[in-house]
């Protein structure tokens, strides 16, 4: 009979339960992305609809950030009471459905609940998902994170590329979406007979959340932040901007975010290896500089092909280093690994929601490139920053 699990050990788990709880994982990762490129590869087409100006579409887009960081302490405490399993399942059921309040959005005000609907559901769903994820990769016994985090870049290649098809055949977003929802969902009913309950207690580690975080924590914070802005950024714009500035079609303008995802895929698939040969430090580092050359590329493109190559560049740098400040928060010292997880994670997810209104406001006040070209300048610090931490342990 399968023992209920617990993290010190004193009970087994039977190593092909875990095997299944794993693919459970793999398949919740592959949802987020899904979610998340659905929504983006149709951006274009809601501005348009709803005839938003940039500075509009940001506002809107702010307040899935505001959702967010309302969301994340409020996951916190249901993970520590319900457990991260039924958290992930929970989540993940809700980030899928607030996809059809986006589709029938018909004005500004509709758009900006939908998305604060939507940014709640997406914060709360990731960190309930990468704390189940961590569990599954402690029982498993080997480094696992970059090939979830690879599901989620698989998961927005799949997105993207269908949303950009189902774009160049004049489909509306309401049709798109509520098709979208029917498959995921059936999805997350595959995945939840197989996953692993992983609920423990957490008193103790509920009250270490009132503390100070160490500053090697603060640091992968900041780098985690610097990337996921960027990230968010990139999924939200790259659309607009292939489209608006570079005057590609709408199909073409569906790509770029694609080309991104599919660059991240192959490269997270490759992570542990790559992490075990250059070390975590460098890692991050090699990964910062190669994303600021390659949004330094999207930046000066005058063409979709030239930005389009620049994406992909900036999907390959930064491919790794999300999972990499992930495994290192929880090797910070004085931290539990839950704690530093939480920590990077949470924080860092802000960073992807900030992301898209931030460029929007740039947009508004000087241009859609200016906006983007601070994305090279982030990049370029989360590389800068691995220096002040990599002699503390984490990142050795």
């Amino acid at each position: 009979m399968e023992q209920t699990l617990d993290r010190t050990n004193s009970y087994v788990i039977p190593g092909g339960r875990i095997s299944a709880a794993w693919w459970g994982v793999v398949v919740l990762f592959l949802v987020h992305g899904l979610i998340v490129s659905t929504w983006v590869s149709r951006i274009v087409a809601v501005k348009a609809s709803l005839g938003l100006s940039d500075g509009a579409l940001g506002i809107a887009l702010f307040a899935a950030a505001v959702g967010s960081v309302l969301a994340i302490p409020v996951t916190g405490w249901t993970v520590t009471k319900f457990g991260s399993t039924r958290s992930a399942q929970f989540t993940s059921c809700g980030f899928c459905v607030a996809l059809i309040s986006l589709g029938w959005s018909t004005n500004f005000a509709m758009l900006f609940v939908a998305l604060f609907v939507y940014g709640a559901m997406a914060g709360a769903n990731d960190v309930a998902m990468n704390s189940h994820a961590v569990s599954i990769e402690k029982l498993f016994g080997k480094p696992t994170m970059s090939r979830f985090h690879a599901m989620f870049s698989l998961g927005g290649i799949v997105g993207a590329g269908v949303g950009a098809l189902v774009a160049s055949q004049s489909v509306g977003p309401k049709v798109h979406f509520a098709v979208a929802v029917a498959v995921i969902l059936a999805l997350i009913a595959i995945a939840a007979p197989v996953m692993l309950d992983t609920h423990e207690k957490h008193e103790k580690r509920a009250r270490m959340q009132f503390t100070r975080p160490p500053r090697a924590l603060l640091v992968l914070s900041a780098i985690g932040f610097c990337i996921f802005l960027s990230e968010g950024a990139i999924a939200d714009w790259t659309a607009v901007y292939i489209k608006q500035v570079l005057n590609g079609g709408e199909g073409v303008a569906g790509l770029g975010y694609a080309v991104f995802s599919a660059t991240m895929t192959v490269f997270r698939f490759g992570g542990d290896a790559i992490t075990a040969k250059l070390g975590r430090a460098w890692t991050i580092r090699a990964g910062g500089l190669i994303a600021a050359c390659g949004l330094t590329m999207v930046v000066i493109a005058s063409s979709p092909v030239w930005a389009l190559a620049g994406f992909a560049a900036a999907g390959a740098g930064f491919s790794s280093i999300i999972p990499v400040v992930f495994a290192a928060g929880g090797r910070v010292p004085s931290v539990s690994e839950a704690v530093g997880v939480a920590t990077a994670s949470g924080i860092g997810y802000l960073g992807f929601l900030v992301g898209p209104p931030m460029i929007g406001f740039i947009s508004e006040l000087a241009s859609l490139r200016v906006g983007l070209a601070t994305l090279v300048l982030l990049s370029a610090t989360a590389a800068i920053l691995t220096s002040a931490v990599k002699d503390e342990g984490p990142l050795q």
